[in-house]
């Protein structure tokens, strides 16, 4: 059976949104763009050229506290401080370090409540860029000399807090859907990671994936607005961004209207060769089958060499047999679109009765997939120590056993 939350609320995606931000007992900034910032400033008699230097602050410079942000004259930094603004950027409360060193966050919202949310940093990514066409605009670091011990990086955000969608084999599902996250605290959580590895955005290749905790297609407006920050105020090229989702059929169909020079790339997560094996494992495809999703799909308007990602999680015995893999092969030749398709071998979690796959059958499957054509990558499983690997976001503070 579906969520009740997403057979209630699929026409009209998620509005639980109904909490404002609250830092303080003013305004909380992060989270607007330079325009609304520029309207905050007019509206307390300050000239509109004030919220570009609030921006350039919060987002540029990844300031986080009000006093700090010298692009503004002392005066009206304290004068915002007395009146109880704030920047109100979500925080790391909590940091894990994995073996591989990929880091998983426990990050607090802008609003009061018990809810913390999860972002994962993974140094030299997961592989699971390889092949989508996001090589366009690789920076040039020939000049570029720096200590850190990365040539590139992935950071995983989340949209929501838990998720609705309920896959079988997912440890975030085990939450349900607590609330949507506002757009400052999805960009918040780039910020934040940003910040604390000193990334230089233009010099250093690191690619946003919206694949932690939630859907973000069903907090669609929150989501779309927060890329939006990243684009235009953050400066993070739409090309360095991909978003995945479970199959969200009204969510794609917007997604496909969005302009290029904000829409990051799609990333579908298949997980299974069929729709009588996809409904057992994701219930959600019982509203929107496999070939619906690619319906949706085809709308989008692609970019030069941009590929359409199938995410697929190899469960031990359930859809990794080779006659999976032929099945997979004949989808992709049916979708008509460039696709390639990214292996995940799955990530154990308490509580779920899936086994990993053998080694022997990850690399049979991606054989079988080469063998008729398909472009196929394996994503390296990175942070599984730690919980941070995919599907294992539960904001989980034990170790793991």
């Amino acid at each position: 059976m579906l969520s009740p939350a997403v057979s209630a609320h699929t026409k009209q995606l998620f509005r639980l949104d109904t909490n404002r931000p609250v830092v303080g007992s003013g305004p909380v900034l992060f989270g607007l763009d330079a325009e609304a910032l520029a309207a905050s400033m007019v509206e307390i008699g300050e000239p509109a050229w004030r919220g570009r230097q609030l921006a350039e602050a919060m987002y540029r410079q990844r300031v986080a506290e009000l006093d700090k942000a010298t692009t503004l004259p002392r005066v009206l930094r304290s004068r915002l401080v007395t009146e109880g603004w704030a920047i109100g950027r979500p925080r790391i409360v909590q940091t894990f370090v994995s073996k591989d060193e990929t880091e998983r966050y426990l990050v607090e919202g802008q609003i009061r409540d018990t809810h913390t949310v999860e972002a994962v940093w993974m140094p030299d990514g997961d592989g699971g860029e390889a092949g989508d066409g996001s090589n366009a605009d690789v920076p040039n670091r020939s000049n570029h000399k720096s200590a850190k011990d990365w040539a590139r990086a992935t950071i995983c955000v989340s949209s929501q807090v838990g998720c609705a969608v309920n896959c079988q084999f997912c440890l975030t599902a085990k939450l349900g859907l607590q609330r949507n996250l506002s757009a400052g605290e999805i960009a918040g959580q780039v910020v934040a990671v940003l910040d604390k590895h000193a990334v230089e955005i233009g010099k250093e290749r690191v690619n946003i994936v919206f694949m932690g905790m939630g859907e973000p297609l069903l907090n669609y407006d929150n989501w779309m607005a927060a890329v939006r920050l990243l684009v235009k105020e953050v400066g993070i090229s739409p090309q360095r961004m991909t978003v995945s989702t479970s199959g969200i059929v009204p969510g794609i169909v917007r997604f496909a209207e969005e302009p290029p020079d904000v829409r990051p790339k799609l990333a579908i997560s298949l997980n299974a060769p069929n729709d009588e094996i996809r409904s057992e494992i994701m219930p959600i495809n019982r509203k929107w089958p496999i070939e619906a999703v690619l319906d949706a799909v085809r709308k989008i308007r692609l970019r030069p060499r941009e590929r359409i990602t199938f995410e697929y999680v190899l469960l031990g015995g359930v859809t990794d047999q080779p006659e999976h893999a032929q099945q997979v092969a004949r989808l992709v030749r049916r979708s008509g679109l460039p696709v390639k398709v990214n292996l995940i071998a799955w990530n154990p979690g308490p509580g779920i009765a899936y086994q990993m796959p053998q080694a022997e059958a990850v690399e049979r499957f991606k054989r079988a997939l080469v063998a008729e054509g398909v472009p196929v990558y394996v994503r390296r499983p990175r942070g599984r120590d730690i919980y941070a690997a995919c599907g294992q976001l539960k904001r989980t503070i034990e170790a793991v056993k």
